[in-house]
């Protein structure tokens, strides 16, 4: 049952609840920022079998370098408070611990050099991975806290504000130039980079934003800026930034792997659960 506590110094767990993933139970939580969290022992545990908290020991080796944004994951985890304790609980995002299921079983499927014990992380990461999305880790957290006869109703509100931007921000370089030359390499652009054709623009819309969120892709689409202002400029530093940052990474280790744009744009639509789109005639067909 949920239980609502005195209230410590934000941030701090506000629902609690145990969920299954594969074989094992983890601990959750959502914060008072609505935040949902996972335990990092638990984190550790449901991949590694381990009772470790040192979740760098398994997201920082050499050979998952490719596939596993490890400074931005450790940068990111989350100190808060236990009501009723005087203990701290550290815990990761479900968007980062879907980042790190993700990349396991990237690394997997592209035969990544794993060893024995990585390669079994790998296979349990599948396993978790299998039918589960960001959306549907929220819902079970949400379901085993309690959080979902709580949380406001407006949250659609609330997620639309984490990632757009009141104002306008200032310009910066977000798209990785990895994306850029893998996008040359696999439709046989040979010009520069820098005067890169306009159509790629229509990938971007579709392997970044697309798959991101729906709601903010349906935001930006209904909302267009003005000429001259990318929607990347529209994206809050804290929130929207960093998944887009993470986004394209994850796009251009899944393009290493293509021969052509036309298999990079299956391989998305598969990982992230979506359709491919029929690109306008004027795009010119993969090489």
């Amino acid at each position: 049952m949920t239980n609502v506590i005195q209230q410590p110094p934000s941030p701090f767990a506000k629902f609690r609840g145990e969920l299954q993933l594969g074989d094992s139970s983890v601990d959750c939580y959502v914060l008072d920022t609505g935040e949902r969290v996972i335990n990092l022992r638990s984190v550790v545990r449901s991949i590694a079998d381990a009772d470790s908290g040192d979740l760098a020991k398994f997201i920082g080796v050499s050979s998952l370098k490719p596939y596993i944004n490890k400074d931005l994951i450790l940068a990111e985890l989350v100190e808060f408070s236990i009501p009723g304790t005087q203990f701290k609980g550290y815990g990761l995002s479900t968007s980062n611990f879907e980042l790190i299921i993700r990349g396991y079983v990237q690394a997997l499927y592209q035969n990544a050099e794993l060893t024995e014990r990585q390669r079994s992380i790998a296979i349990k990461c599948a396993v978790i991975s299998s039918g589960l999305t960001r959306t549907g880790l929220d819902a079970l957290v949400d379901e085993a806290t309690g959080y979902q006869y709580e949380r406001d109703a407006n949250a659609l509100q609330l997620k639309l504000k984490a990632f757009i931007a009141e104002e306008l921000r200032a310009w910066e370089k977000t798209f990785p130039d990895e994306l850029w030359q893998e996008f040359g390499r696999l439709t046989g652009w040979t010009g520069p980079l820098h005067s890169r054709p306009q159509w790629w623009g229509k990938l971007v819309i579709e392997l970044i934003y697309d798959t991101l969120d729906p709601d903010v892709a349906q935001y930006l689409r209904e909302n267009r800026p003005e000429k001259g202002i990318h929607w990347h400029r529209q994206l809050t530093d804290n929130v929207g930034v960093r998944a887009l940052v993470s986004r394209c990474w994850e796009v251009v280790g899944l393009a290493k792997s293509c021969d052509n744009i036309r298999e990079l744009r299956e391989r998305v639509a598969h990982h992230y659960g979506h359709n491919t789109v029929q690109l306008p005639l004027n795009v010119p067909p993969s090489r």
